[in-house]
């Protein structure tokens, strides 16, 4: 694998392998990118911040170095979450990948999920599986039945051998790759206990077992660090384990708990419910995580293992039952001073193992009033719930993006990495297209795409300080990962542009673009309100917030206003 950072190690990097357009636009006329200003105000300008002069070079490198590896951070993020870094290198013909403190090779890795597929084998023993295979398939282990399954989707899906083949998430390949990931991450980032790879491989302990890895795998990428309780101490009850955030320092204990259906999973009729009510179980399984003894806040997972049904809303009929049942019960039935913060899920990708993987969850603070209740709300105030539970959203982001895998080793992207793409970086000077035919070089200053004409444009300035644009077309895996990454897609960390009908994301984008402002400056831009003594008395943040609010009342008027 070649990384991003070697095919840009000169100082002037040749394009002419790309077709591309040179679009000549004068600098008082509109900007071709469709943004509406001039185009000496938009992708024709060129920042004084990057206009350093000579004697302050090195800062500028620095700082242009700086935001590439701040972009690269956040691409790699954005597939690997916030756990530990995958550890991968090349040597000679290998493909080495530590885990933990053992390193893994193979000459035949050529993305993550490769990997993914090998190591999970050699986690179960492969002695084991085989072993599995032997026998008829209805008497298999649940998960040597979704290595089978998974092994027949691939194969349908590869068109040559040996290449890289892009393939949809099935319910099988969350299943299976889930658990391999999910294996591959609690042994990467905590530690794989003996004892639980055991409980996987014993049919009747196995739903728990998955169940646990399910949710360690959610908290690892939204960025908490684990703490595994003594699982041999059978005396004394206690959580699954610990999990600390890295971001706000809290810790919680967590219980992850699954409705047993009989027929799925490994569960029998001894063991199983047969019961269709996707609710029966729920308010139990509560109860005996409640019955935990805890020194921390408790976070609490419970899945209801039910069909994946959608009702005319586009959501699941159980969420709306269960947030009812759940309000009784903490009106009628929870201790005085218990609280909890719980997600309630339906994982039902093994109930649909050839289609889309289904998946629901909805948070609900138990105990805590103010966590997801139905309410109108100023915006500002949702906005704050928002940071005091900032710990929820990540969980509700990780969930969300549960089934998605790295797929590159280093965190580059795919097209770069697999299909010897190169896209443009905002602060680099490439050639683009032949200089003898007309092409151009230059660095390039800004750069956006029109996802419809499947192009980048990009905004150059040659040596002598002419500016022009650049246009080149997108192939699909370039598009797809530009979509993947928009904010960070050409080297620099930028909010995404486009318009928004919702006052929560106006809201948050104004706060993300005001927040350099200080109280003074507040004060200014609200000079005119009638209130303005009232709110000279408010703190920097409150002032902020006040301001943010008011502006995206006015922009939602103006909006209201032009339809």
């Amino acid at each position: 694998m070649v990384h991003a950072a070697d095919r840009r190690a000169d100082a002037t990097r040749s394009r002419s392998g790309v077709s591309c357009y040179i679009v000549r636009t004068g600098r008082n006329q509109t900007c071709p990118c469709g943004s509406g200003l001039k185009f000496k105000k938009c992708c024709g300008s060129y920042a004084a911040g990057d206009q350093a002069p000579a004697s302050d070079h090195n800062t500028a490198d620095i700082r242009r170095a700086f935001e590439q590896h701040r972009a690269a951070e956040k691409i790699r993020e954005q597939q690997q979450g916030f756990g530990r870094p995958i550890v991968a290198f090349k040597a000679n013909d290998q493909q080495l990948v530590a885990v933990g403190m053992t390193l893994y090779h193979s000459p035949t890795w050529k993305t993550f999920p490769d990997f993914l597929a090998d190591h999970i084998k050699q986690v179960l023993d492969p002695a084991w599986g085989n072993a599995e295979l032997a026998k008829p398939f209805a008497e298999r282990h649940p998960l040597i039945q979704w290595y089978d399954a998974c092994c027949r989707y691939q194969q349908s899906m590869i068109k040559t051998a040996g290449e890289p083949t892009a393939m949809n998430v099935t319910g099988v390949v969350a299943c299976y790759l889930g658990l391999a990931y999910s294996l591959y991450l609690i042994k990467h980032n905590v530690e794989l206990q003996e004892r639980l790879v055991r409980r996987l491989k014993i049919v009747e302990q196995f739903q728990g077992a998955y169940y646990e890895l399910v949710v360690a795998n959610i908290l690892i990428r939204a960025g908490f660090e684990l703490t595994l309780e003594d699982e041999t101490d059978g005396k004394t009850k206690h959580c699954e384990y610990a999990a600390v955030s890295k971001r706000t320092g809290k810790k919680y204990w967590v219980e992850a708990k699954m409705r047993s259906v009989a027929g799925l999973l490994g569960k029998t009729q001894r063991d199983g419910t047969t019961d269709m009510n996707p609710l029966n179980r729920l308010i139990p399984q509560l109860n005996d995580a409640l019955a935990k003894p805890v020194a921390d806040e408790r976070l609490i997972f419970i899945d209801l293992n039910t069909e994946q049904i959608i009702d005319a809303a586009g959501k699941p009929p159980w969420i709306e039952n269960a947030a009812r049942r759940l309000e009784q019960y903490e009106k009628r039935e929870l201790a005085p001073g218990l609280t909890a913060h719980l997600f309630v899920t339906n994982f039902a990708f093994h109930r649909f193992l050839n289609d889309q993987m289904p998946l629901a969850a909805f948070p609900f603070g138990l105990g805590l009033p103010d966590l997801n209740r139905p309410g109108t709300r100023r915006v500002s105030e949702a906005y704050r719930l928002k940071q005091k539970y900032i710990d929820m959203h990540h969980i509700g982001e990780a969930i969300l993006s549960y089934g998605r895998f790295p797929t590159t080793f280093d965190g580059s992207l795919p097209s770069e990495a697999l299909h010897g793409r190169s896209r443009a970086i905002i602060g680099e000077t490439y050639s683009f297209g032949d200089p003898a035919k007309g092409g151009r070089i230059g660095r390039v200053t800004s750069a956006c795409v029109s996802e419809d004409a499947s192009e980048a444009w990009y905004a150059i300035v040659d040596p002598n300080g002419n500016s022009s644009l650049i246009k080149e077309p997108m192939s699909a895996d370039e598009l797809a990962d530009y979509r993947a990454h928009k904010d960070s897609y050409f080297g620099r960390v930028r909010p995404v542009g486009g318009k928004t009908e919702d006052p929560f994301e106006l809201f948050e984008s104004f706060v993300e673009s005001h927040n350099w402002i200080t109280h003074e400056q507040l004060l200014n831009n609200l000079a005119g309100s009638p209130d303005i003594e009232t709110l000279r008395a408010l703190s920097r943040d409150d002032l902020l917030y006040e301001y943010c609010e008011r502006m995206v009342a006015s922009a939602m008027a103006q909006s209201k206003q032009a339809s």
